[in-house]
This record gives structure tokens, C-alpha cells and sequence, in this order.
């Protein structure tokens, strides 16, 4: 049962966290967001695309921020406590340097669980559906209706259409239109064509009142016929999946896989929550100040241990998927390193030598 002290701690720790991750995740989004919008405005995505692709990247951004926003999180809680001197009340209430780790590594502990279902399930769907979406809005963005003055071709490049105006109604005026097939070439010309199944697999061009040649380049039997109705059928290609990227792959996929890239991925996945459960016990003891130090002392530090964590994490990472010998040890030694630290910091403040217990009776 948490009392009324760890219920404090705790609320104190959870809306820094969030506030920090919030900030950070609105600052990484504003390159993406650039990017999206960059791609709906040439595509014309509909409104709808664009705030589902925003969707999904963020929650694949999730996994990268949670675990910094929770370590600056916990570093600006408890600086803000010690340099108010509410660490020295709660103390002096009983909330010994164990009892202070109970609310934290509870709420650590949570995110963490948070950070695996992230990580494991549903990054790798938000990876493909984001793919998936973006195909698929650009393939009804490529094969959807004509615009005036532009040519396009449908069936990889097999049948090519232009008009010079389209109507409200979408009657096309000025069209010409050529279809390339096995063993001849299609070229019509009329005054107004219906574009019928636009950003359907499907499609068919009515062209009205106009002439048709046929014939091969290079060979003198072309035929010439005018006609006042005439379709042009065109069959577009099915979408393509095109290459899987291993992001999104699941997690059960990646199980027992053979390739380097396989294993990089299954090892970063789990190593994103086990950061957090690190970051979460070294920010403890990297938080504290001591006498007369400003409340954001301990920033400096913090950005820089996880600079050098997650940095050395993703060089093991391309290791592994390189194959290289000194990926064959895997992540759980880089773990060990913050761990350590933590530990030192801990035993170092139980206890302190002759100069620091010096100190400490000339500040109180």
C-alpha cells in the first residue's frame, strides 16, 4: 500500500514525465509533420490519410522517446524536491534512500510494461500500416482522375491519356489518348471522353467523336477511322506490397531467425523497455544535488549518460546485424554499464569518504 508520501512522489514523478515526453514528441513530430503534409499537398491525400499517417508515426516514435522522458522526467522531479528541500522533509518524515525508490521503480515498473506491448506489438503494426497507407494513397492519388494540361499514364506506361480541360462534371474536352498493345499502337484523338472508374483497378476512357490510327512505328499499314463513341479499356497493375522493411515485421516472425537484421531488431525491441527499467534506477541516485545547487544541475548529466547509453545500444544493434564478433554477446552487457553506475552512486552515498563527510557537516 503506497502512503501518502510515495502517493506525492509518485504524482509528482508521472506529470513530469509526461509533460517532458510531451514536449519532446511534439518537437520530433514537427519534422514528420513537414514531411506528411510536404506529400499530401503533391499527392493530394484526402484529409483523412494525412491524420492517420501522423497517427501511426507517432506511435512509432513512442518507443524512442518514452524511455528519454521518463529519465529527464525522474531527474526534474527530484531535483525540483531537492532544491525545495522536500527530499530533507520527507527524511526527516522516515523516507529513507529506500523507501524513495518504492513509488519510483512502481511507476518505472508500469512504463516499462507500457514500453513492451510498444515495442513488440504495436510499433511493428503502425510500421506496416503506415506503409500500406502510404502505397495505397499514392497509387489512387497516381491512377485517379485526370487533371487538365497533364499527361498520365496508367498500366505501366502502356496507356497514356491527356486532356485540355475538364469539365464540373468531369467530362474531359481536347482529348488525346494512346494505348500501346502486343502487337499494335492506339492513338485517338476527340473532342470530349468520359473517365469511368477512376482510382478503380477497372478503368475505362469513352472517347466521342473523334479519329483512331493504328498501325506499328516503321510500317507503312496504319488504318484510319473515325468514329462518335469508342472505349479504351485499362486493367491497373494490383498494388504492391513492396520490399517488407523489418520494422514491421512482428515480434513472432523475428523469433528464431537465422539473418543479422532478424536479431537486431528482435534485440532492440526487447531492449527498449529494459532501458527504461535502467534509466529508471540511475536517475535516482544522478538526480540528487547537494546544497545551494540549482534545480536543473543534474540535466547536463543526464543527457549526457543517456547520450553515451542509447548510442553505444545502437552500435551493438548494427553489430548484430552485421554479424560482427563483438555483436555475438548480444545487449545485455551495455545494460550492465548504467546499472553499475547506479550502484556506485548508491554505495557512494551510504557511504561517503573523509572529504565528503566533511562537506556534508560544514552544509548542515
Amino acid at each position: 500500500v503506497l502512503s501518502r508520501l510515495d502517493r506525492y512522489l509518485l504524482r509528482e514523478i508521472a506529470f513530469s514525465v509526461v509533460a517532458v515526453t510531451g514536449v519532446l514528441l511534439l518537437i520530433l513530430l514537427s519534422n514528420q509533420l513537414a514531411q506528411v503534409l510536404g506529400m499530401a499537398a503533391q499527392y493530394d491525400f484526402p484529409g483523412s490519410v494525412v491524420g492517420k499517417l501522423i497517427w501511426l508515426t507517432t506511435l512509432q516514435q513512442l518507443s524512442v522517446l518514452v524511455p528519454i522522458g521518463l529519465f529527464l522526467g525522474i531527474v526534474l522531479a527530484l531535483g525540483r524536491l531537492y532544491h525545495d528541500s522536500e527530499i530533507t522533509a520527507m527524511t526527516a518524515c522516515g523516507m529513507g534512500p529506500a523507501r524513495m525508490f518504492k513509488p519510483i521503480m512502481l511507476f518505472t515498473v508500469l512504463v516499462a510494461i507500457g514500453l513492451a506491448v510498444l515495442s513488440y506489438r504495436v510499433v511493428p503494426w503502425a510500421s506496416k500500416s503506415g506503409q500500406d497507407l502510404r502505397g495505397e494513397a499514392l497509387r489512387a492519388a497516381h491512377f485517379g482522375a485526370l487533371e487538365p494540361g497533364r499527361f498520365r499514364s496508367f498500366a505501366s506506361g502502356n496507356a497514356i491519356f491527356y486532356a485540355e480541360q475538364v469539365d464540373a462534371d468531369g467530362s474531359l474536352r481536347g482529348v488525346f489518348a494512346q494505348y500501346r498493345g502486343k502487337d499494335r499502337l492506339e492513338i485517338a484523338v476527340a473532342e470530349r471522353a468520359e473517365q469511368r472508374g477512376a482510382g478503380q483497378a477497372e478503368q475505362e476512357f469513352v472517347l466521342f467523336n473523334g479519329r483512331r490510327y493504328e498501325g506499328m512505328p516503321g510500317k507503312p499499314d496504319w488504318r484510319i477511322v473515325e468514329f462518335r463513341e469508342h472505349g479504351i479499356p485499362v486493367t491497373l497493375p494490383e498494388a504492391k506490397a513492396g520490399k517488407e522493411r523489418i520494422q514491421s515485421r512482428t515480434t513472432r516472425s523475428l523469433i528464431g531467425g537465422d539473418t543479422g537484421k532478424e536479431k537486431a531488431e528482435l534485440a532492440w525491441r526487447t531492449a527498449v523497455p529494459v532501458m527504461a527499467l535502467v534509466l529508471g534506477l540511475l536517475a535516482v541516485p544522478l538526480s540528487k544535488l547537494r546544497p545551494r545547487q540549482g534545480r536543473f544541475a543534474r540535466i547536463g548529466f543526464a543527457v549526457l549518460a543517456y547520450f553515451l547509453y542509447s548510442n553505444i545500444l545502437a552500435a551493438v544493434e548494427v553489430w548484430i546485424e552485421k554479424d560482427a564478433p563483438a555483436g555475438r554477446f548480444g545487449m545485455w552487457w551495455v545494460h550492465l554499464i548504467p546499472v553499475a553506475l547506479a550502484v556506485f552512486l548508491i554505495w557512494r552515498e551510504e557511504h561517503p569518504g573523509p572529504l565528503r563527510r566533511r562537506v556534508r557537516r560544514e552544509a548542515s
